[in-house]
């Protein structure tokens, strides 16, 4: 499966590590954010990465190249001025091609095994009104009212019978989509993705699991400083970049 990382976000609340490095460069337990992922999803076998730039976008290429060092092959999806998540996904979609693609956000870091989620996503997907599989975590304190409910493997509607006794999850920004997800975004347009989940919530389109492994977005440097102090504390493989 191809797998598209999210990486051309300005990283406004990290500054001012970001104002002269990209936000996936920046390290935690001796490598880049985006070298943990890259080595997560070869792992799983997704060696055919799209990669999307922005803000010093050319640090990010020069820094991971074509991603042969790697054991990936990366595509270049170059935006100019970043144009959000949705926005960057349609710009991308004739690099990710016709069949479910995996996306996960390039601030993210995770102990989860891409292998067997990309193979729950992929049954979930058989089923013909699905356009999402989502992977869901438990709320972090920075996000403690959630943002969908999770019942018998479905998000189903905050207004849905029996809603009430779901439990509401955070999106872990790692999902596997249908491109046809996509098809209301124009390519070139900014836009988010979070009402093209909603959208398809309400239409009963949207397939989750939720995940107890390790998960944090790195959205502040605080949190860059704790998943730092967690990698250095315990062990962890090599990797080349």
């Amino acid at each position: 499966m191809i797998a598209m990382i999210l990486a051309a976000g300005r990283g406004e609340r990290m500054r001012p590590l970001t104002d002269r490095l990209p936000k996936p460069l920046l390290q935690a337990g001796g490598r880049p954010l985006i070298g943990h992922l890259i080595d997560a999803l070869v792992a799983a076998g997704c060696r055919q990465l799209v990669v999307n730039t922005a803000h010093l976008g050319g640090m990010l290429e020069a820094a991971l190249g074509d991603g042969g060092g790697l054991g990936a092959q990366i595509r270049w999806s170059r935006e100019g001025t970043a144009l959000e998540t949705a926005g960057g996904i349609a710009l991308a979609r004739p690099l990710l091609g016709e069949q479910p693609f995996l996306v996960v956000n390039g601030d993210v870091w995770t102990d989860l095994a891409f292998g067997p989620f990309i193979a729950r996503a992929g049954a979930a997907l058989a089923d013909p009104s699905c356009d999402a599989h989502l992977l869901l975590v438990d709320n972090p304190a920075h996000h403690p009212a959630g943002d969908f409910r999770l019942m018998q493997g479905r998000v189903i509607d905050d207004a849905a019978q029996g809603a009430a006794l779901a439990p509401k999850y955070t999106f872990a920004g790692i999902g596997v989509y249908r491109p046809r997800l996509f098809d209301t975004v124009a390519p070139g347009a900014r836009a988010a993705l979070a009402p093209l989940l909603f959208d398809a919530r309400v239409r009963g389109a949207l397939s989750a699991e939720h995940f107890g492994g390790g998960w944090m977005d790195i959205g502040t440097p605080g949190r860059l400083s704790d998943l730092d102090r967690r990698l250095r504390a315990g062990p962890r493989a090599g990797s080349s970049l």
